[in-house]
């Protein structure tokens, strides 16, 4: 099922949706700028912050108003403990998060500019890398009767795409953000409902080096690719999405970001919510805009995620 661009409506229930992906606790640091290679920069007081590509999409796709099952794995340590209870508080599905001995739990390495808001991140992804098919295999339950499937690229290329093929098969829509950005087969492509990536991951994809191409370019070669739609995000400049029929920039409002830490995990949560509960692609992408301005104006990565109640007045102020 990569065709259908508007999910089937559910008659105001909770779009069931599954996401497969990893579960980090984000090491923030401020810091004046960016250090280029080499470089050693003074840093502000190092923040722990619940965060993980995964974990953030669960999270985003609670808080808006999804029914979420999510599947991982986490260390036997006080960072995979907290992680758990974290996800419980926010009634999402934790059954499948399975805890790996001996291993620890993923950890990501995070400098934020104080300034933009703009950050880099290195990650050490612990018992992520453990998260296996016979994992996905175990949780196929939750895909019954799911209306989407959210997976990124912080696991096992194997794993994703062995969650890819059971959603896929039981018609569920495929949402894949695809970063940390690869190469990625035809056939996991073929598979694939809505493809989120950033300008720059496109270019990765694409294997394009940078400035090649225009995004609109980019956007209608991803689609080329086979996926049913590709929504490329641009920060402060909204989305473009490319479908069968046709390209189309759907902007954002101007807000002062503070921290952009999981602004994409967050569009690709509020994506698949809207999408899987019936709307159509642009309103789905524009709702997602709205999230991920409102998380980029508070620190850290989940405890930035904003509600669905938070994000309607956002849009009714902003018109």
């Amino acid at each position: 099922m990569n065709g259908g661009l508007m999910a089937a409506p559910l008659s105001g229930t909770a779009p069931r949706i599954v996401v497969v992906g990893s579960t980090n606790t984000d090491l923030v640091v401020g810091v004046p700028h960016i250090p280029a290679p080499g470089e050693t920069v003074l840093g502000g007081t190092m923040e722990t912050v619940a965060g993980g590509k995964g974990a953030n999409q669960a999270v985003a796709a609670a808080r808006l108003g999804g029914d979420v099952t999510f599947v991982a794995r986490v260390g036997d340590d006080a960072f995979g403990r907290n992680a758990v209870a974290g996800f419980a508080r926010e009634n999402i599905d934790t059954r499948y998060v399975a805890v790996t001995p001996g291993v620890a739990s993923g950890v990501a390495l995070i400098a934020v500019r104080e300034e933009t808001g703009e950050n880099s991140i290195v990650v050490a992804p612990g018992a992520n890398a453990h998260l296996s098919p016979e994992d996905i295999d175990e949780a196929a339950p939750a895909f019954d009767g799911a209306q989407a499937l959210i997976v990124s690229l912080e696991i096992p290329q194997e794993t994703v795409e062995r969650a890819v093929e059971i959603a896929h098969a039981r018609g569920l829509a495929v949402i894949l953000n695809p970063a940390p950005a690869r190469r990625l087969p035809p056939d996991l492509l073929e598979r694939v409902t809505v493809l989120t990536p950033n300008e720059t991951e496109a270019r990765q994809i694409l294997g394009r080096p940078e400035d090649a191409e225009d995004v609109q370019t980019l956007a209608a070669d991803l689609l080329a690719l086979g996926v049913g739609a590709a929504v490329v995000t641009l920060g402060a400049a909204g989305a473009l999405t490319a479908t069968p029929d046709g390209i189309e920039h759907v902007p954002t409002r101007a807000v002062q970001a503070i921290d952009t830490t999981a602004a994409g995990d967050c569009f690709t949560g509020a994506l698949a919510v809207e999408f899987s509960g019936g709307r159509s692609l642009r309103d789905a992408v524009r709702f997602a805009n709205a999230a991920a301005a409102l998380s980029v104006t508070r620190p850290g990565a989940q405890p930035a995620l904003p509600t669905r109640a938070e994000v309607e007045v956002f849009l009714l102020s902003r018109g």
